[in-house]
């Protein structure tokens, strides 16, 4: 009885091979949006950092910002901003209006979206509560396609 050679696997294991595909490819970064404070300390990963915030941080100075765009028109309008003025309970309706308003801005919008299917794009706000203010909502509008 003739014993049959086993074949070689064609990689070195499941979890590893993608390496031995060949040259490393660059993967598509689409919709590579994080949202993070202005306050907390810039870093390398952040790749394009953008301020949406109508007014300047107090206590930051603009070289500790470390920004590459300050994107005003994206931030709420001052009347929708005093009227929220960060009450939780008005959340959902401050989203809904806010929304509302980014739907004039679809060519800025665009530009972010196209921006973020090559790098990660930071979008800095000032805000205390980290889950409820206007970078989230404008993070997931720019992550719908």
């Amino acid at each position: 009885m003739a014993t049959q050679r086993k074949r070689p696997r064609a990689y070195s294991s499941p979890a590893c091979y993608l390496h031995e595909l060949g040259p490393a490819h660059k993967v598509a970064h689409r919709g590579d949006i994080q949202i993070k404070r202005i306050h907390d300390e810039p870093d390398a990963a952040d790749g394009f950092r953008a301020l949406v915030d109508r007014l300047w941080p107090r206590g930051i100075s603009k070289q500790r910002a470390a920004l590459d765009d300050w994107l005003v028109d994206l931030a709420p309008s001052t009347a929708l901003r005093k009227w929220f003025h960060h009450d939780a309970t008005g959340w959902l309706e401050f989203a809904r209006r806010y929304r509302a308003e980014l739907r004039a801005q679809a060519p800025a919008l665009q530009l972010l979206r196209q921006r973020a299917a090559q790098q990660r794009v930071t979008l800095l706000y000032a805000a205390h509560d980290p889950r409820r203010n206007h970078a989230v909502v404008l993070r997931d509008v720019l992550r719908k396609p």
